[in-house]
């Protein structure tokens, strides 16, 4: 076992999987190992180049072998399947990652520490809270609309429907339905309170980081933005250029090209899909409030939206706003209007 120099390390719950080989290529390691033999059976080992596939768990179990004096690789799964032969199992998997792990050209995952991980669950946890409004909000309207109850869009007619539900003396709706609808208002409240309570921990986050600063300073891009691409990209050294941390969020054109012929299609839409969701709707609000000063500020912004669709248009600003983020991540300082139209 002293031998090992690269060990692939099959993830998983209770088993996982180890295949380590020499300098030479040889296997000297085709192990199962349980969930409680995992660190003893790597404290016995000389350091060495572990790789594992990105999921649940692997920056745990990256920060903990990085403590054992290892060093761990993270990749994307998708990326280490063309090193898969044959049939898909434990020991095939762990011996494409020792394979994967060793190529110059392969790209890696930086591992996060406990609180990028911390706020990206703030993160998520928000964004659940938010999908759960939305889905009662829908049904408290839907459900009113089978009794001829119906309202505006917006704050102000969801405020009117949850009058009708409170009020008592309303002979519209049954007392089974009042009940019912009584139960959603109320998972309303409390599912809108937690999320406003969500939103108030990522602002007070994203005052106490500088990066996170710098990063509100684009236009488009404000504290939940910002604080998520912080906690989202480790270490922008990972991305040669901007545009690579553009299209590993998939805001970039995907590619159907060959015989010279380049075939640009729609955006990729790999990556992380809340990123670029964040991204679209920050680009978003940036039009809408460009079409009321007439885009004074942004003469850029103001020829694309004369060519091309606002949606489009948005998708490009978005683009724009993760290369200028890479910049200052990488810079460590703040946006310059006049900078960036250079």
């Amino acid at each position: 076992m002293s031998d090992a120099t690269t060990i692939g390390l099959d993830l998983a719950k209770n088993v996982f999987q180890v295949h380590g080989v020499d300098g030479c290529g040889e296997v000297v390691i085709r192990k199962q190992l349980r969930r409680s033999q995992v660190l003893p059976f790597f404290e016995k080992l000389s350091p060495c180049l572990i790789g594992m596939e990105a999921c649940a768990g692997s920056h745990h179990w990256a920060r903990e072998l990085r403590a054992l004096g290892h060093e761990v690789r993270i990749m994307p799964a998708h990326y280490v399947k063309p090193y898969v032969k044959r049939n898909k199992n434990d020991a095939a998997d762990a011996a494409a990652i020792a394979e994967a792990v060793t190529r110059p050209s392969m790209r890696f995952v930086a591992v996060k520490g406990p609180e990028q991980q911390g706020l990206m669950l703030l993160h998520r946890t928000r964004a659940l809270l938010v999908r759960q409004r939305t889905m009662l909000v829908n049904a408290i309207r839907a459900h009113l609309a089978e009794f001829g109850i119906v309202a505006p869009v917006g704050l102000r007619g969801l405020k009117s429907l949850l009058a009708v539900i409170d009020d008592g003396g309303d002979e519209r709706l049954p007392p089974s339905a009042r009940d019912c609808l009584g139960s959603l208002a109320r998972a309303l409240a409390a599912v809108e309170r937690e999320a406003a309570l969500a939103e108030r921990r990522i602002c007070v986050w994203h005052r106490q980081n500088q990066a996170s600063r710098n990063l509100e300073s684009i236009p488009g891009i404000g504290p939940i933005i910002a604080s998520a691409l912080v906690a989202s990209v480790s270490d922008p050294g990972v991305f040669r250029t901007g545009r690579e941390l553009a299209a590993w969020i998939g805001l970039v054109p995907r590619q159907n090209s060959t015989g010279g012929k380049a075939r640009m299609g729609r955006i990729s839409k790999q990556g992380d899909p809340y990123l670029r969701w964040l991204l679209v709707a920050g680009a978003m609000a940036v039009i809408r409030h460009g079409r009321k000063t007439g885009f004074k500020d942004n003469p850029w912004l103001a020829d694309l939206m004369a060519r091309k669709p606002a949606k489009v248009a948005a998708v490009a600003l978005a683009n724009k706003n993760a290369r200028t983020a890479w910049a200052l991540l990488t810079s460590g300082e703040t946006y310059c209007p006049q900078t960036a139209r250079d």
